[in-house]
């Protein structure tokens, strides 16, 4: 099967398939999301936290976008589609710095697309510009975590009392569509709300905490894994509990070296 590209996750909207996202930061984990066929994987902000333990978002450069991008696009050879998220304060500036930034994921990073948070009119004007030079968009609306000062804390969107309600989010996502966006991620928005803005779009809708309605969901890998701790969103699930297994084996491994059970003349090298 060719390796899943932009044009490809628009038309699977059409044909009713749903998309599988998660996000992925190494190359390790990237060559498994490939060959278990996940469609995209998301080089995500979100290694701020899960790689770097920060508190926030908000720390990641785009430097680190790069250097994680590469690692990942060298892992995904042969399915998912890769795509870089634009840290925070990589956009945001003028067009002209905007643009030479999300270049800068495609050309030094390889990543395959880019995805950028919010639907402001500079939004607009930068996502417009970066597609006309011919790089993919994906659109993310809903809680976004760069504004997430701005928007009281992180909260569920499009409620009467959220910062954006419902009307604002369903006439976000339109204005990213014509913007140009190939998708769009929802965040952290009720069901219905989703739902309505799914039905009113011709791109696809990839949910996170936005229910099932959605043309496809998104995951943070490590959470999708069970590897991380302390508080976990309401919307993940984990399928496996790699956490418990590699604090065993780590255990394990602690303890036959420190007894002297390894490594065994089976595990080296003749003499």
């Amino acid at each position: 099967m060719a390796k899943i590209t932009a044009f490809d996750i628009q038309k699977m909207k059409k044909t009713g398939k749903k998309i599988s996202m998660l996000t992925a930061y190494d190359y390790s984990l990237a060559t498994i999301f490939d060959e278990a066929k996940i469609d995209v994987l998301l080089v995500g902000d979100t290694m701020g936290q899960t790689i770097y333990g920060a508190d926030t978002t908000l720390e990641v450069t785009l430097d680190m976008s790069i250097r994680h991008c590469q690692a990942v696009t060298r892992g995904a050879k042969n399915y998912s589609l890769v795509i870089g998220d634009m840290p925070f304060l990589s956009y945001g500036l003028t067009i002209d710095e905007t643009v030479a930034n999300a270049g800068k994921l495609i050309k030094q990073g390889h990543a395959e697309a880019v995805k950028l948070e919010g639907a402001s009119e500079t939004r607009l004007k930068e996502i417009r510009a970066i597609v006309d030079i011919g790089i993919p968009v994906q659109g993310h609306i809903g809680l976004i975590p760069q504004s997430a000062y701005k928007l009281g804390g992180y909260k569920v969107q499009g409620k009467p009392e959220s910062f954006y309600t419902e009307d604002e989010l369903i006439q976000q996502a339109k204005s990213l569509e014509e913007a140009g966006c190939f998708s769009i991620i929802l965040e952290a928005i009720p069901h219905d709300v989703a739902k309505k803005i799914t039905n009113a779009l011709k791109i696809p809708t990839i949910g996170i905490g936005a229910g099932p309605h959605c043309d496809g969901q998104v995951l943070v890998c490590y959470d999708m894994l069970g590897c991380t701790t302390g508080h976990k969103p309401k919307f993940v699930k984990t399928y496996a509990n790699l956490r418990k297994t590699i604090l065993k084996a780590a255990k394990d491994y602690a303890k036959e070296v420190e007894e002297g059970e390894y490594p065994t003349l089976e595990y080296s090298y003749g003499g």
